[in-house]
């Protein structure tokens, strides 16, 4: 692999494409760091990790000061190498968010790299266990929403092959989540599934009544019941009840995860690429939740999960959120309610590069070569 010698940074900002509300906040905006990265046979790679609306600006500072530099020079097929480097150069802020948004995006552009370099499709080069996966829909979920819509969005949902809805808890009575949920179980029958996000809404105590009084209505998972870092509640809870507990998106350490599945705190992992810092960590934690015999269903990003849950043999769902529309040329493709992987080497993400440039923020886009940047 030669050499790198020139890497790009810039910031989109994303408008949600739905209203997106859950327990605890309201999603405005999708601040999307991108690092390009070039090699000295002209070859590129693109990588991206995102926010939920704040600390974009500290993502970017954090790569141009302090990640970016380190690349000119190393060998971008030395990925494992230049990973460990850059956590090691941050360890001072890690772990945390900002961190990991960062070196998520340096590592998806390495990614896309080196298998645009060996003409493969990333769900090959990261395991290729099999080419397409089930989805199930979020977009339709939000706490907003009313029953009828709910219902509407979850009938329209099967018609198109896809294997669930997520709906969003979290309102002021668990009397109140029930008939949301009641409602669409109703209208879709016992072979579709409704999954459920908290969104680190609840109190143990809380989360513990609300999962038994969801019980009769045989729910695929309750997602983020408790604070991320409650290891013992989540302990608590998943011994309580046997609807399983999914965790993930929140985390931002492979030991962390290891902490959660030896414990039993969870029986689902969703390990997200632009939360735990890249597809370099992302397959460590799929391959350990392997090792204790927990499926893999990966928080939003499914423009790029699709490759990595079809990479793994424990990749079980995708979830369908699209926001990448406004700065890609196709969207991913889906047959029969399943996603499936691109064929295209790389990531398989179809860039518009002409709309990337004209959403950039002008203050975040810089270029770093060996001459300086």
């Amino acid at each position: 692999m030669a050499r790198i010698e020139k890497i790009e940074l810039r910031m989109v900002d994303l408008v949600p494409k739905v209203k997106r509300t859950d327990a605890i906040q309201s999603f405005i905006s999708q601040e999307t760091p991108i690092v390009v990265v070039t090699d000295a046979d002209g070859a590129t790679g693109l990588g991206y990790s995102y926010t939920i609306g704040t600390g974009g600006s500290s993502v970017m500072r954090l790569l141009a000061d302090h990640l970016a530099p380190r690349l000119i020079g190393r060998d971008a097929d030395r990925i494992e190498a230049i990973w460990h480097e850059l956590e090691f150069a941050t360890h001072a802020t890690t772990i945390g968010a900002i961190t990991a948004i960062a070196l998520a995006a340096v590592d998806t552009a390495l990614w896309d790299l080196r298998a645009k370099k060996q003409g493969l499709p990333l769900w090959k080069l990261a395991g290729g266990a099999r080419d397409r996966a089930p989805l199930y829909t979020t977009e339709g979920g939000w706490l907003h929403i009313e029953a009828e819509a709910l219902v509407e969005d979850a009938l329209d949902a099967r018609a198109q092959g896809f294997a669930g809805s997520k709906v969003k808890i979290g309102k002021p009575s668990g009397a109140e989540d029930f008939r949301r949920l009641e409602a669409v179980r109703k209208a879709v029958g016992d072979d579709y599934e409704i999954m459920t996000d908290c969104n680190q809404g609840f109190t143990v105590d809380e989360a513990i009544r609300r999962a038994a009084r969801l019980r009769p209505l045989d729910l695929a998972w309750i997602e983020e019941p408790l604070p991320a870092d409650d290891m013992d509640g989540h302990v608590r809870l998943s011994r309580s009840t046997s609807t399983p507990i999914a965790i993930g998106e929140s985390l931002y350490s492979i030991r962390h995860f290891r902490e959660y599945m030896q414990k039993g705190a969870c029986s689902i992992v969703q390990v997200d690429v632009g939360r735990i810092g890249g597809i370099t960590p992302w397959l460590k934690v799929a391959h350990m939740a392997e090792a204790f015999d927990i499926p893999v269903c990966p928080h939003f990003l499914m423009e790029l999960h699709v490759s990595l849950v079809c990479a793994v043999p424990n990749g079980k769902y995708v979830e369908y959120i699209p926001q990448l529309d406004d700065i890609t040329g196709s969207r991913m493709k889906v047959e029969d309610g399943h996603a499936v992987a691109p064929s295209e080497p790389g990531l398989g993400i179809d860039w518009d590069c002409d709309a990337l440039k004209a959403r950039s923020i002008a203050d975040f886009t810089t270029e770093i070569t060996a001459r300086g940047g």
